[in-house]
């Protein structure tokens, strides 16, 4: 059985986030925030959880949860890439390099792999246009991203080498 602990996030833990952002006004998004940053997503336990403490439905909270891009609804794998889609970094490349992470990964946005290292995202600016196409790991933003250099990228997240390439 699947327990929220065992599936990795603490009902106790989101509670003490929701207290602490409930009261402020426009609360949803901060709290959002604050579960995504905490858990890496947003779990469905913690939409009723939410609901009740700002005293909205349920599908409110789920509505804005399902708008907004940058939320997950599934645990990522243990790396999260994200391949910028914005106008300057497709100009300069970015649609054959999210063709080949795809294609390379096995996997479509806002999917992990079947090894559950990389969930694939995109992200629709990096605020690196000059330097693109980008790709973002964690913190850590790499520029003029091309397949070989994608591949480098992902071998070392198998292997834990992403610091020799930064």
């Amino acid at each position: 059985m699947v327990t929220p602990e065992s599936a990795g996030w603490e009902p106790s833990v989101a509670q003490a986030i929701i207290d602490e952002y409930k009261s402020k006004p426009g609360a949803l998004l901060p709290i959002l925030h604050a579960l995504q940053d905490r858990f890496d997503w947003i779990p469905d336990g913690v939409i009723p959880m939410i609901a009740q403490a700002l005293q909205v439905t349920r599908a409110e909270v789920h509505g804005v949860v399902s708008f907004y891009h940058h939320f997950r609804t599934h645990e990522p794998g243990r790396h999260v890439v994200e391949v910028c889609r914005a106008e300057a970094c497709q100009a300069r490349g970015a649609r054959a390099l999210e063709a080949h992470a795809k294609a390379s990964l096995g996997v479509d946005y806002h999917q992990t792999t079947a090894d559950n290292n990389i969930t694939l995202e995109p992200v629709y600016c990096l605020g690196n246009c000059a330097c693109g196409p980008s790709v973002r790991v964690g913190d850590e933003i790499h520029a003029n991203v091309d397949a070989a250099e994608f591949d480098a990228l992902v071998d070392a997240l198998r292997t834990e080498r992403v610091e020799v390439l930064g």
